[in-house]
């Protein structure tokens, strides 16, 4: 079983006295049915899976369901001899989303306690930003990504004194041993290939064969195409059109979306592609990077709302559509060969899974910086650039960002391919890899596993 961090959420949640429900939301096929399973019949000898999307497109039990004494009645005609206790009993709603009457329902579940309920979906985002009756109060939303680098290390047999040892390299700005290094970044450039989709990176481990691992990838991208196209009939195929054009567009140097590019329309606004944007954005299957051009914090009060780039949730994905199963550019370095995309897609990852909100700074005097994220230690802004090639000293745009002495910033970060960490003046200098220590969940924890 892969190792996800979420579990121990999960389970702290279940295991506490909380009578909340847990709502874990995310995009499809990064593991919620999996590791809520696997943690409910741990800890719940009566556990009750029920899979609304198999129930829409069945028997269509729950779909007329009411009332809460409609839904005991159906619920009970389908597992009536595992519904005992509150304390003993666990009910998973899979794909809530199916049923958006249910998620209103849920209120009035909690409050007549018979049983204790988790809840998931996977186009959560775009249900609950539709829906106007979420009893919020009576919900703790998880969000799940696929897996993080760090995960991805651990499924590699990475023990966690190696995990704790880059971190102390980190906390103390030393550099790592040169072998351990290369082992890593080989490691870095295997997730560049695979991603963190589950069913991905088990191919990945039990085969190592590029032909499965893309096959999957393929199905996968598929199957986010297919749900855009469950949308609606007036959004579906601006939804695909902007999908199916953000690997050219990342491939680009400005990467961020241009309307009138997407049909080839002149005069078309943002508000045109409004609900499109909303349902990739909500739906987990993209990650939004919006414009600052005067970085101060906090970042949400100065973002561009109508200027933004659009990454891929899956560095993997992207991969595949760029390079298909030719992976030796990206295994092995070619100066020929611009691995920009990949790097930044991999970093954006990072940072929002990490609990950031992710912005890039984008200013016609003093050019752009990939990444741009709060610091709430010190309450300041942190530029972050990336560089793929050997040249990662070459940063002019961060530069120039760090001598504006109005925004006040007190550090940036450049990542890259080497092995060396170090600071010149306010530049810290770090292994690209190191990107999943960035983060304001950055305090360190045993990690057991």
């Amino acid at each position: 079983m892969l190792y996800r961090k979420i579990t121990q959420q999960i389970k702290d949640h279940l295991e506490s006295n909380s009578d909340k429900i847990l709502l874990v939301e995310g995009a499809r096929q990064v593991g919620k049915s999996y590791i809520i399973r696997y943690v409910g019949e741990k800890l719940f000898p009566n556990f009750i899976e029920i899979n609304l999307a198999d129930d829409r497109n069945g028997e269509q039990y729950f779909k007329n369901v009411k009332t809460t004494e409609e839904f005991y009645l159906v619920l009970s005609s389908l597992a009536g001899n595992k519904l005992k206790t509150w304390s003993d009993t666990l009910v998973f709603l899979d794909e809530i989303q199916e049923y958006p009457h249910l998620m209103t329902m849920l209120k009035f579940l909690r409050q007549e306690g018979r049983y204790r309920y988790i809840s998931s979906g996977s186009l959560l985002g775009v249900t609950l930003r539709r829906s106007v009756s979420i009893p919020v109060g009576s919900l703790k939303i998880l969000r799940m990504f696929p897996l993080d680098f760090e995960e991805f290390l651990i499924a590699n047999e990475v023990g966690p004194e190696v995990i704790s040892y880059l971190w102390e390299c980190f906390e103390k700005r030393e550099s790592p041993n040169l072998a351990l290094h290369e082992r890593i970044l080989s490691l870095f450039r295997r997730y560049l290939i695979t991603g963190g989709l589950p069913d991905v990176v088990n191919e990945f481990l039990e085969s190592h064969n590029i032909k499965k691992v893309r096959e999957i990838q393929s199905d996968i991208h598929d199957l986010y195409r297919h749900d855009a196209a469950k949308y609606d009939e007036n959004h579906k195929l601006k939804i695909m059109r902007i999908y199916e054009k953000l690997p050219s567009l990342l491939q680009q140097q400005k990467k961020r979306l241009v309307f009138k590019d997407i049909e080839n329309k002149k005069g078309v606004r943002s508000k045109d592609y409004e609900d499109e944007v909303d349902y990739l954005i909500d739906s987990g299957v993209t990650i939004e990077v919006k414009s600052v051009s005067n970085p101060r914090f906090p970042l949400v009060e100065s973002e561009h709302k109508n200027l933004f780039k659009l990454y891929l949730n899956d560095v993997g994905l992207l991969s595949n559509i760029l390079y298909h199963t030719n992976i030796k550019p990206i295994l092995d370095y070619e100066e020929s060969v611009n691995l920009g995309a990949l790097y930044e897609c991999c970093v954006a990852m990072e940072l929002e899974n990490h609990c950031h909100k992710v912005f890039y700074y984008d200013n016609k005097k003093n050019g752009e910086v990939d990444f741009l994220v709060d610091d709430y230690a010190d309450l300041s802004v942190v530029p972050v650039e990336v560089k793929s090639g050997k040249d990662y000293y070459v940063h002019s745009a961060l530069c120039r960002l760090m001598n504006v002495e109005d925004y006040h910033i007190k550090k940036g970060v450049v990542l890259n391919v080497s092995g060396d960490i170090r600071e010149e003046g306010t530049v810290l200098y770090l292994p690209v890899y190191m990107v999943m220590f960035l983060g304001n969940d950055n305090i360190r924890e045993d990690l057991t596993f």
